[in-house]
């Protein structure tokens, strides 16, 4: 047990009726479900459990769709209960005996079903923003973290709006045969104003914009084609005029966030003190950080000296952490953002906009869900500062009707949706435990549940034809796991034509460098239409083995209608990996791979991921010292996502 005492935590609000309900339910011992709007308090519920856990000797778990937020959630945590807090993700392992562990969700349910970690002594989890079980890529895994949780464990699951919230509480009450509470909270505390820019005018009546922008006679001006460029600038004037900063700007676009951040540096949002504190922590930390020389560096730097920025997946880490002590100590005014900001990270502002109400869901372009919006629009409006958070919409009546419109403001947030898929690797170490009764742990399933049709559940076909596929290529024989079953049952989302390369030897005969490559490959995808570069002979006869492995593979997918089929492996990135990896400096290797250097830096740690699952199966000890070469030749400098997190943690913004 863990001995320790915590000190109450106390808030400067007295506590929602809702937060009140969630936490008088954990007393009572009872799993949680909290629904409530974005912005509206859920971390409360989630801060005293681990209180509660702690002061008890007990040890908790919080999971996070997203390592960002796991990063931030342990700085976070750990100025709240200092020294008792830890952290595992395919990244990182920082302190992983403490008391508190953060740990992404794919982290857990791989350990429950590996079953190489005890969870003995952690009585509760969080599961935050649990309504990710609608993610159509990743879903399945807060699913299978449900099915399997220890039978000792409580669990509270935080969540933006639910709407068939009760049945989705009647499955997990059927499933774990214990009291689950269901706390529903529809108002927020800092109520959103809707306002509505047009052809350059910005309107706060939904009434008028229908008329005007929408009706049979529309206004000339604002019924005329949409400007995308110069009318932004309009918007952004009547902020800084209205005082209605901080202001998230999000565009789901890399490119049109840093050229919007590029156009309103006609603007400045900055005092002279204001102005003189941001560089100077903006210089310090970046020096610090040893990115000041880095050409984005540079760039940004007159961004942040008027109070702008602009944040997305393709900027170096450290630069985006120290944007975000900007933002926090409201030092950046106006930032240009793609949605993954929205996403529980706690940066609140006054004010939110959004560029446009349409966005890529999988391969096509449709108009936002309700629930998206509803995240982002969430982020407006600070609980004990504003007294209301005002959201802009900006608006194209040539691409968007009013219906359309309605929609997305005010109908009810799309049910979640069971997304149960399980892997190869799941069914391999489930088989393990249930053996040939594996088939029967689907009926458990909120994919199940939901079926209408329970005897043809597509869901059920495709576990019995992952069933089938493992049996034919030799992974399991006799009812049992055969040795390329036992390695495969490590390597969750890759595992086919990487246990297909170690049952051949193949893996075995590579070198660190090798490998390396192999596992970037793995894990990269390339943008469409992205031109394919040339390849060395080497490349080149690694590229022919796994593509010749992955046809094979996806061909019998095909035949069993099997969906998605495993990966190609794409060595794209392959050159810019051996710049780095004969350490030469991260500018070169970014050079080579011509791409954004956030980008790099997420498939080069990736791809080390990859390499510590392998390790952990069961290979000769040769060729786990080769993986361990491998991982020391690219986990250094930038790419060494701990010493990252160690960095920040120990950095103090004054």
């Amino acid at each position: 047990m863990f001995g320790l005492m915590i000190h109450e935590i106390s808030y400067n609000f007295e506590l929602d009726d809702f937060q009140k309900r969630a936490i008088r339910a954990v007393e009572k011992d009872c799993s949680v479900i909290v629904s409530a709007p974005t912005g509206a308090g859920k971390t409360v519920i989630a801060e005293h459990v681990m209180k509660k856990c702690l002061n008890q000797g007990d040890g908790v778990i919080y999971t996070a769709p997203i390592k960002a937020l796991s990063n931030q959630k342990f700085r976070e945590f750990n100025s709240l209960f200092p020294g008792k807090v830890g952290i595992i993700t395919g990244d990182v392992s920082i302190n992983h005996t403490a008391p508190l562990l953060i740990m992404t969700t794919e982290i857990f349910r791989n350990r429950i079903l590996e079953k190489k970690f005890s969870f003995s002594q952690h009585t509760w989890i969080i599961f935050d923003e649990i309504h990710y079980l609608d993610d159509v890529e990743r879903g399945t895994v807060w699913e299978e973290s449900l099915i399997f949780l220890p039978a000792h464990m409580r669990f509270v699951g935080l969540s933006a709006t639910i709407p068939n919230l009760n049945e989705f509480a009647a499955w997990l009450n059927g499933l774990h045969h214990n009291e689950i509470s269901v706390v529903k909270e529809e108002n927020r505390p800092v109520p959103l104003h809707y306002y509505f820019q047009c052809r350059g005018k910005i309107i706060d009546n939904l009434g008028i914009l229908k008329r005007l922008a929408f009706g049979k006679r529309r206004n000339a001006d604002i019924g005329s084609r949409y400007g995308r460029g110069s009318k932004s600038e309009s918007l952004i004037r009547h902020l800084l005029k209205s005082n209605r900063v901080p202001c998230i700007y999000f565009s789901f676009s890399r490119k049109r966030c840093e050229y919007l951040a590029e156009k309103a540096l006609f603007h400045d949002f900055l005092n002279a003190e204001e102005r003189q504190r941001a560089l100077a922590i903006y210089d310090r930390l970046s020096i610090q950080f040893d990115i000041f020389n880095a050409e984005r560096t540079q760039n940004l730097r007159a961004c942040i000296e008027k109070g702008i920025a602009y944040h997305h997946a393709g900027i170096h880490p450290m630069l985006k952490e120290i944007i975000e002590q900007l933002f926090s100590c409201r030092l950046i005014k106006i930032i240009f953002t793609t949605e993954t900001f929205a996403l529980g990270i706690n940066m609140p502002a006054h004010a939110v906009v959004l560029d446009d109400l349409k966005k890529k869901y999988g391969r096509f372009y449709r108009h936002l869900k309700t629930r998206d919006f509803s995240q982002m629009a969430g982020r407006s409006g600070r609980r004990g500062i504003d007294k209301e958070g005002y959201v802009y919409s900006r608006i194209n009546p040539e691409e968007l009707s009013f219906r359309e419109l309605n929609q997305i403001l005010y109908s009810p947030p799309e049910p979640i949706l069971s997304r149960f898929n399980v892997s190869y690797a799941t069914i391999l170490n489930l088989y393990e435990t249930y053996g040939e009764t594996i088939i029967d742990i689907y009926p458990r399933s909120f994919h199940f549940f939901q079926e209408k049709d329970k005897k043809h559940s597509p869901g059920l076909e495709q576990m019995k034809s992952r069933l089938k596929i493992l049996k034919r290529l030799g992974f399991i024989q006799n009812q049992r796991l055969t040795s390329k079953g036992l390695f495969a049952r490590h390597v969750y989302g890759y595992e086919l034509p990487l246990s297909e390369l170690y049952s051949t030897g193949i893996l075995e005969t590579l070198s660190p460098r090798q490998l390396g490559m192999l596992c970037l490959a793995v894990v990269y995808e390339p943008r469409p239409y992205k031109k394919i570069p040339k390849f060395s002979n080497e490349v080149r006869s690694l590229r022919t083995i796994t593509s010749r492995i992955v046809k094979l593979i996806n061909q019998r997918e095909k035949k069993y209608r099997i969906k998605p089929l495993s990966k190609k492996y794409f060595f794209d990135l392959s050159s810019s990996l051996i710049v780095w990896m004969e350490k030469k400096s991260f500018s070169e290797a970014i050079n080579e791979a011509n791409h954004d250097e956030g980008e790099v830096i997420r498939f080069y740690r990736m791809s080390i991921q990859i390499l510590r699952e392998l390790k952990d199966t069961p290979i000769s000890s040769g060729f786990k010292d080769r993986i361990k070469q491998a991982i020391t030749l690219i986990n250094y400098g930038v790419i060494d996502a701990e010493n990252q997190l160690r960095q920040v943690a120990d950095v103090e913004v004054s």
